[in-house]
């Protein structure tokens, strides 16, 4: 029989709690009223934030999603049976030799489906509009599923086989959520089962130490399965222990996994990942923060605040436009159409980005009005922007996540904050944004902290040079799909844009899981002023002889690019990648060469020679000061999700790409090459930068030293890779300078140590100064009539942080 719940009902159920989260229609609250204790009161909680609030089940794109999840639950509870091995037939858990090998971590995954199962019937079972709310049977048969979960294989007498987050985090949060649904129909001898069955799994131990698998991410996971666990089974000790647990996720990190000052975020050690396990960080304290305030275990540590903080300080930086850029998202690019998806829905840059601002959203409800209010103008203006991948037309954005962006999209008090502008570096994950008006780059590079790529699990198989260099970049009303449709299966994964990269042929995660391969070097970074930035990369290749020195210059308009000293003995082609441009199915952009346009044929390829400047039609513009001989192709390419990721849909895809690189030829020794990338800029506005030869001036590109000047900027960057003279500087050790000279007489010296280890730097600077303004305590400087002298007492311990002095012009 299926009972309806009126709105005063169900508060009257709820109490203050329901009125504090705002509920004005939601889901439907079935048997026994919640008991009048603190426990009931966070069951009560819990359930309103995982099946949300403040939407109308009549109302889109919500009636439509409850339709689904009623039809998914319908199907789930006509195909469960319920056998040893399985509850149900394609999900079986049994295996035949369980380990730790990728066989048996397919076993542990299936287990934790059986839970997710579950979990999705009890969400039909709870929601109203589902056709299945209050329904008894779907009831029974979910009781009746969780009674088998526990007899058969999720017990205090099971040992664990395959992925430990399967049986620590996936599976228990599963089984918890659906606990708190169904509390009203699981006898006090059934929650104490799947009590003892957490327990088991995940006993206080779990989150003894902060090391190994209980950090960052991973951690937070940890403490809401520990804090569920009490909730169900009313242990007041487990609620405090999870709360507890956080804090070691709060403070700023130097190392390893978690939050660093710089905005960087980290987690297997050594993977920029603030896209992935960082949103799931972010969203699961979100819930947490919620859940705990107010009651005896609210969340009262002052570091929480870093949390806060790093909202605008580690994760807006990477959003843009509605996306999460993928050079912070690790494994998670590989993860496109899963093979077992029967919608056979395509996750992207957008879609993961879309959960982020969710999350933003309900963070905003635990920090300060001013906080909330901010962030409520961020997200409001990321989805208005949003015109490639609409948030509220998701299709993986579950109820709550799209009431939560709905509220903020219909709020009228809310105005839209434009996209901000600016330079980032995260030097402690050798990342960096680049926003200007119009449009967005980033950077991602490695070093002995930070891994080439990550691959596990049979993941991201052919991720191997994205950490060679790899510029990505999108405008404001165009190409906000370059990496979103179908880019990663198909692009040439020796070809990504900005990498140097060796033709030598590598096996499907070659240099090992979990980021395990990281090039011996530590120069990688740069300087910054907040607005612009000089960046370099000693680069070497993964299982490669390939040597480079890779320099960025970032601009106003454009990035300048140089490479130099490349070098390798592999017997393979070297390329240096200037663009490589997903064009979509039948993208036919035309091409422009030195003025004249090229063929839109499939397959055409051409070796420029002479080429000054090039142009993508719709896209942006290419300089190649002093005229350069590059190699242009236009191709479809056709690739499959499982190529580079095994558990994904074997349907093959086809994408045109337009393609330009620098062929430096096989064993090349000491190449260079030289380009300026102008993003959204048209034909005439790159031929006219061509034709100013003195727009840029390259004061050095060799594998000592890189280093530009652009006088109508009042701009210098010089990456020092060794101590030397370059133009009017001298440093005597490596170190990267970026000087901004302003029309108001004074200006702006950047400094910073990319290698960590600099004691006593001594930089010269051969122009008029009048007097130093500012400057860091460390550092002490004398002016001559015609130069100005610094001494960086010590830069080794700024974490590759810049350092800036102002001077006075004289």
């Amino acid at each position: 029989m299926t009972r309806s719940w009126s709105r005063r009902m169900f508060l009257r159920t709820t109490g203050v709690t329901a009125l504090a989260l705002g509920l004005t229609s939601g889901p439907l609250l079935t048997g026994r009223a919640a008991a009048a204790d603190e426990f009931g009161d966070l069951r009560a909680k819990w359930r309103t934030l995982i099946l949300g609030a403040g939407f109308s089940p009549t109302a889109e794109p919500f009636r439509t999603k409850l339709a689904e999840l009623g039809t998914r639950a319908a199907e789930l509870q006509s195909t469960m049976a319920p056998a040893t091995g399985s509850l149900w037939p394609d999900a079986v858990w049994t295996d035949p030799e369980p380990d730790t090998d990728q066989e048996s971590f397919g076993f542990s995954a299936k287990m934790n489906e059986n839970f997710s199962r579950l979990r999705t019937m009890a969400e039909a079972y709870c929601q109203q509009g589902t056709g299945l709310t209050g329904n008894a049977s779907l009831a029974a048969d979910i009781v009746a599923g969780l009674d088998h979960m526990y007899a058969r294989i999720y017990n205090e007498n099971q040992t664990r086989y395959g992925n430990w987050w399967s049986w620590q985090i996936g599976a228990p949060q599963a089984l918890l959520d659906t606990c708190v649904l169904m509390y009203d129909r699981l006898s006090a001898t059934q929650i104490a089962n799947h009590c003892r069955a957490v327990d088991h799994f995940v006993p206080d131990s779990a989150v003894g130490s902060y090391t190994g698998t209980s950090t960052g991410a991973n951690r937070v996971d940890l403490c809401r399965v520990l804090a569920l666990r009490g909730v169900v089974g009313g242990n007041s000790a487990k609620i405090a222990l999870a709360r507890n647990a956080l804090s070691p996720v709060f403070p700023y990190v130097t190392s390893g996994d978690g939050l660093y000052a710089d905005g960087s975020f980290v987690q297997h050690g050594t993977i920029p990942y603030t896209g992935s396990y960082g949103a799931v960080m972010l969203g699961g304290l979100g819930m947490l923060f919620a859940l705990l305030a107010g009651s005896s275990w609210a969340v009262t540590d002052p570091n929480r605040q870093i949390v806060l903080d790093a909202v605008e300080n580690a994760w807006a930086p990477f959003l843009y436009n509605g996306l999460i850029m993928d050079n912070v998202s690790g494994r998670g690019t590989s993860r496109g159409i899963s093979a077992t998806d029967p919608e056979q829905i395509q996750a992207d840059d957008h879609l993961r980005g879309h959960g982020i601002l969710s999350s933003i959203v309900l963070l905003g409800q635990g920090a300060s009005a001013t906080e909330n209010a901010r962030w409520r103008g961020l997200v409001k203006g990321w989805m208005q922007r949003d015109y490639y991948s609409p948030p509220l037309s998701n299709p993986s954005l579950g109820l709550v996540s799209l009431a939560r962006l709905k509220s903020v999209a219909d709020d009228t008090s809310v105005t839209a904050i434009a996209e901000p502008t600016g330079h980032r570096l995260f030097s402690s994950m050798a990342r960096a944004t680049h926003r200007r008006p119009g449009w967005a780059a980033a950077i991602s590079m490695a070093n002995k902290r930070i891994s080439y790529y990550e691959t596990g699990n049979g993941e991201n198989l052919r991720g191997w040079h994205t950490g060679s260099g790899m510029l990505y970049w999108w405008g404001d009303t165009y190409a906000n799909g370059q990496y979103s449709d179908a880019f990663w299966p198909t692009v040439d994964p020796y070809r990504l844009p900005g990498t140097t990269t060796s033709r030598k042929t590598l096996a499907d995660g070659a240099g090992g899981d979990w980021g395990a391969a990281k090039p011996d070097v530590n120069w990688v970074g740069g300087a910054t002023d907040g607005t612009r930035a000089a960046i370099g990369q000693y680069l070497r290749g993964l299982q490669s002889t390939l040597m480079a020195k890779k320099s960025w210059f970032c601009l106003d308009d454009s990035i300048v690019c140089l490479g130099a000293g490349i070098t390798c003995t592999d017997g393979t082609a070297v390329e240096s990648v200037v663009e490589n441009r997903n064009l979509g199915p039948t993208g036919a952009h035309a091409f422009t060469v030195n003025g004249t346009v090229k063929p839109v044929s499939h397959p055409w390829s051409e070796t420029l020679t002479g080429a000054t400047w090039a142009h993508i039609g719709g896209m942006g513009g290419y300089v190649f000061p002093g005229g350069a001989t590059v190699k242009a192709l236009r191709e479809e390419r056709t690739g499959r999700w499982s190529d580079i990721n095994r558990s994904m849909s074997t349907t093959a895809l086809t994408r045109r790409y337009l393609t330009l690189w620098a062929d430096h030829g096989t064993n090349p020794s000491d190449a260079t090459y030289a380009y300026v990338l102008m993003p959204g800029a048209n034909t005439t506005q790159t031929a006219a930068r061509a034709a100013d030869s003195g727009w840029v001036q390259i004061l050095a590109n060799t594998d000592d030293q890189q280093g530009v000047r652009v006088p109508s900027l009042g701009f210098t960057g010089v990456n020092f890779w060794f101590g030397g003279t370059v133009g009017a500087l001298t440093a005597s050790a490596p170190c990267c300078v970026m000087i901004i000279e302003k029309s108001d007489g004074t200006a702006v010296i950047c400094v910073s140590d990319p290698m960590r280890m600099q004691t006593g730097l001594s930089l010269t600077w051969n122009r008029a100064v009048a007097s130093v303004t500012s400057r860091p305590s460390t550092v002490t400087g004398a002016t001559t009539g015609s130069s100005l002298n610094l001494t960086f007492g010590d830069l080794s311990g700024t974490a590759g942080a810049t350092q800036k002095i102002t001077v006075r012009l004289g």
